[in-house]
Order: structure tokens, then sequence, then C-alpha cells
């Protein structure tokens, strides 16, 4: 396809440990005229680096409307990916006048947006809106968090028919930091502990990117809130598996504290776009392959 013809799909956020993957998922195959939006210059030069088919725009900020109006004439998207968020490992989270602007009111501003450019919004969401008391949640368990992220994630979750919100939990490499879990986990120089009983159901972000590709994007008809689950584990086995196949040693104790399981069940989204997750060691193995 020429870039005339092309669908264009605009990733918001290229630079996290999300963006970055799903940016360079879209950019590496054909089918699709990319680009990316992230807030600093130097994050777009690195991307440009990783994604030359991609085009990358900076200084684009999440609170400012006007920014984003402009960036939506310029790009005239068909799909938009939000991968932009203020991440329960940062500082951020805990701040409401930082976490409510951008996790809760952005994705509605997006959708807006997307509304008027008669764009498809793809609005990512996470298994965080539950307190994670139980596991296995559906879509149709009321979300009990209770800490700020959880609630003004939940807020930003967009139902129109133009968009789909996908509650999911992920692991992945980042291009800068160390934040998740995966590359903490390699970082490290010792043995470290694992929590045996914290159960989570994530998806490499790689997996993820394929997802929307090959699931979310055929189906149109897709609007409101999925979950999008990997098989559930623990981050005890989960770190084990990746130890062994990444070649490093795994955690060298189980943890039994904290119990939570924040599992998703998957089983909606897969009656609706017939998608099933690989096993755990098929996943870690493609995320290695995809760096």
């Amino acid at each position: 396809m020429t870039e005339t013809t092309a669908p264009r799909l605009l990733v918001l956020g290229a630079n996290g440990m999300l963006g970055s993957t799903v940016l360079r998922w879209f950019a590496s195959r054909s089918g699709h005229c990319v680009f990316g939006s992230v807030r600093r210059d130097e994050a777009a030069r690195q991307l440009q680096r990783v994604a030359p088919q991609a085009e990358i725009l900076s200084r684009v900020e999440g609170s400012d409307l006007n920014g984003l109006r402009a960036l939506f004439d310029r790009v005239q998207p068909e799909y938009v990916i939000n991968c932009i968020g203020v991440v329960k490992q940062l500082a951020g989270a805990g701040d409401p006048a930082t976490a409510i602007p951008i996790n809760a009111l952005l994705p509605h501003r997006l959708a807006r947006l997307s509304k008027i450019h008669g764009a498809r919004l793809i609005n990512i969401g996470t298994d965080c809106v539950f307190s994670g008391t139980r596991g296995a949640y559906t879509e149709d368990d009321v979300p009990d968090a209770q800490d700020l992220y959880g609630r003004s994630k939940l807020m930003g979750e967009v139902d129109c028919m133009h968009a789909v919100t996908l509650r999911t939990s992920i692991i992945g490499h980042e291009l800068n930091t160390d934040h998740g879990l995966i590359d903490w986990f390699l970082g490290q120089q010792g043995p470290v502990r694992g929590f045996a009983r914290a159960i989570v159901s994530a998806l490499p972000t790689v997996e993820f990117a394929r997802v929307i590709e090959q699931y979310v994007i055929p189906h149109p008809e897709l609007h409101g809130t999925y979950h999008v689950a990997g098989p559930a584990i623990s981050k005890y086995e989960l770190l084990r598996l990746v130890g062994k196949i990444y070649g490093r040693d795994g955690p060298a104790q189980a943890d039994d504290e904290p119990v939570i399981d924040r599992s998703l069940s998957g089983e909606r989204f897969h009656a609706a776009t017939g998608y099933e997750a690989p096993q755990w060691p098929e996943l870690i193995s493609r995320m290695r392959e995809f760096g």
C-alpha cells in the first residue's frame, strides 16, 4: 500500500513500554501508515532510530487539548491507540492533579476528537480497576479499586460506538527505564524474591500489539469494555519462566505475601474475536525475540 491509501494509525504515548512496542510492531509490518506522538524531542529521535518506517511527532502533551486538536488535524488518523497513562509505579499515580487529567479525562477527549475525524479509538484500560480479592474478573463484575490509580483509570474507560477500552495487564521491555517488572528483574545482580500468591493474567506488549492488529482492528463492531487476558500465573512462576528463557537465575524464594489476584477472564473477548492466548513459554519467547 502507498501512504495515500494505507490506513493512518496514530499511537499516542509512543515512547512508553506499551506505546513503543505497538509503534514498532505496526511500523515493521505493511498495511498501515504509522504515526507516533511523544512529549520530548529526544524521545522522538530515539524512536525514529528503532522505527524508521514511522513518522514521530514530538512536543505533544496529553493535557494540551489544542495541541491534540492540531495533531489530529495533521495526521487525520483512521485508528488512534491511546498508550498515554500515568502508570501505577510512578509517584504521580497518587497525585490527583497528575493522574485525573491523563487517566480519567484524556480518553474522553480523545473519543470526542476521534468522532470528529471519523477515527476509531482503541483505549488501554487496566486490571487495577479491581481490588484483587478474588480474581477471574469478568466485564460484568463491579470495579472495586480504592486507590486513585484504579479509580482514575476506571473513569477513563470510554463507552461509545467508535471506541473500545481493552482492560489488560502488560509486561515487556522499555526503551529507557526499568520501572516495569521484566527489566527490573533482569537488571538485578543478586537473587530476588517472587510473589507466589500475586496472580496476574498479563500479556507481553508484543502479544498485545498483535492482538490489536489481528483481533481488534478487524472487528469494527467491538465497542465498550473488553478484557484481553493471558493465562493466569503467579509473579513468582512468571519470573521463574523469564529467568529460564532469558538465561538468568529465577527468583530464589517464593513469598506468600501479598495475596492478590487481579486475573481477568477473557471469555467475552474470545467469543467476540476468537482470540486465545498462547501459553507462557511461547509468550515469553516472543517477548525476548522482539526485544
